[in-house]
């Protein structure tokens, strides 16, 4: 039976009626749930309580109601201090700690755990604002909304390997109810997979199902570079593309830019300049511009190849006119 001990007793915790347990100054245990604390309704769940390896006796408790299930547990599985739920139900979902008895005293409670159920109401929606795809190093807005009256919203980042990282915001109602979240800054590393659930503030620990799986997208800073042409000639006539290659292999161009038509009218220019230009004019020829430049913006460097087109066949029936003549 529940050793019934003499003391201060600690809120919210009770083996019995009028039987309180006494806290000593023994380390705190450890509660865990196996394999996670935010279960979907039927799905097994092992809660442990590792404290000493003395430990003659261990006790688990849900604050502020208490759990009947916890009474059902076979001795030789409360010695151990495991605590299995077969099949998970909407009455299991609370907040737990566990103590440990050794030495003659009770140990310190545990950090609480909250035991979560989902699956108690349809799935909201999650959506990105703007748009999901996200410029690396940047925020971006993340709102989970639903047509039911939900006193408040968890956004979880689904880690790979790792158990999820959960957020909690009051929901705002209009037509409905929905809650905001920043997340950032984002970065391209790692994978920014996230899903919602909703609940009602009467039964924090009992969520909705989980709103589709949202993934953002990364998006590299945007890169420019800028060639000054001035004094502009008719020598600057023609078409010109540009392209971009990375630092790491900077002669792996990639696809050519639209290309850019480019028109000098005779008022840009000086008469000098009017005077060089007409004898150039008569004797035209191919003439190509190669401009690399390296820029670095967030370790990327962007080098941009500007190419100057004549039209080969016409410079070559203008020679060979001259020629005839």
């Amino acid at each position: 039976g529940d050793k019934s001990l003499t003391g201060n007793s600690l809120p919210g915790l009770s083996l019995g009626p009028r039987t309180h347990v006494q806290a000593g100054t023994l380390p705190k245990p450890t509660l865990r749930a196996e394999p996670d604390s935010v279960i979907t309704q039927g799905s097994p769940v092992t809660l442990r309580c590792q404290g000493s390896l003395e430990a003659q006796e261990n006790h688990l408790y849900r604050e502020k109601k208490s759990a009947s299930w916890i009474k059902r547990i076979q001795p030789q599985l409360v010695k151990k201090g495991q605590f299995p739920i077969p099949s998970i139900t909407w009455e299991h979902a609370g907040r737990y700690r566990c103590q440990y008895y050794s030495r003659s005293q009770w140990s310190e409670p545990s950090d609480p755990l909250e035991l979560v159920v989902t699956g108690a109401y349809s799935k909201p929606t999650l959506s990105a604002l703007p748009s999901p795809v996200v410029t690396s190093g940047g925020n971006v807005t993340l709102q989970c909304g639903s047509q039911l009256a939900f006193g408040g919203f968890t956004l979880c980042k689904q880690e790979e390997d790792e158990h999820p990282q959960c957020l909690n915001s009051q929901a705002r109602i209009r037509g409905g109810s929905w809650a905001i979240f920043s997340v950032g800054p984002v970065s391209p590393s790692r994978r920014w997979s996230y899903r919602c659930y909703g609940y009602d503030w009467s039964s924090p620990y009992v969520w909705s199902l989980p709103s589709d799986l949202l993934e953002l997208l990364h998006q590299a800073q945007q890169n420019q570079a800028e060639f000054p042409m001035g004094p502009v000639t008719s020598a600057h006539v023609g078409t010109y593309r540009c392209y971009g290659s990375l630092s790491s292999n900077p002669y792996l161009l990639s696809h050519p830019s639209d290309p850019l038509g480019l028109m000098v009218s005779a008022e840009t220019l000086s008469p000098s300049q009017n005077k060089t230009d007409s004898t150039t004019s008569q004797h035209p020829q191919d003439y190509t511009v190669e401009n690399l430049i390296h820029m670095g913006v967030a370790g990327l460097v962007l080098v941009v190849l500007g190419i100057l087109l004549f039209e080969a066949q016409h410079s070559q029936r203008s020679l060979q006119d001259a020629a005839g003549r």
